[in-house]
């Protein structure tokens, strides 16, 4: 899953423990191309379900592309997501049975192709934040003393 990434969605890394990723093609029209290749886009409170066998985003903000005519794009319209249908069937049963959520993680071109990273995801109590909160800064106080440690060499 590598190419340029277009947006990220960090907050969702802070509110949801992801569990299974997965990578999906998105089914956009010409000018929302052209403004994700400007970088015009916003994945805050953007969400992925499961209906009638097929994957939507929504509230996906793709702003209106600057040099477009009367035929421009709507910004929060929904877009589908084109997946494999036994990926569509698993997603489904995990999101119908577990209480999960489908979470946009980031927008990247692989190649001319604009791809979604889908994260199947459960939402974090305050406790895990606090935890992945307390985690990362001893990560990084760990990481400071290590580099002082090397500086004094």
């Amino acid at each position: 899953m590598a190419g340029k990434t277009i947006i990220e969605n960090r907050k969702a890394r802070h509110e949801y423990l992801f569990l299974e990723k997965y990578e999906a093609g998105i089914e956009l029209c010409g000018t929302e191309v052209k403004s994700l290749r400007a970088g015009k886009a916003s994945l805050v409170d953007a969400f992925a379900r499961v209906e009638n066998g097929e994957v939507w985003l929504y509230n996906l903000h793709i702003s209106p592309y600057d040099f477009g005519n009367i035929n421009n794009h709507e910004a929060k319209r929904p877009r589908r997501l084109l997946l494999h249908k036994n990926e569509i069937a698993r997603l489904y049963a995990s999101v119908r049975e577990k209480g999960l959520t489908l979470i946009p993680v980031r927008l990247y071109f692989s190649g001319a192709l604009v791809k979604v990273e889908l994260a199947l995801a459960r939402g974090k109590k305050l406790y895990d934040k606090r935890d992945s909160m307390a985690e990362r800064d001893s990560k990084r106080q760990i990481e400071r003393a290590m580099k002082e440690k090397n500086r004094d060499f």
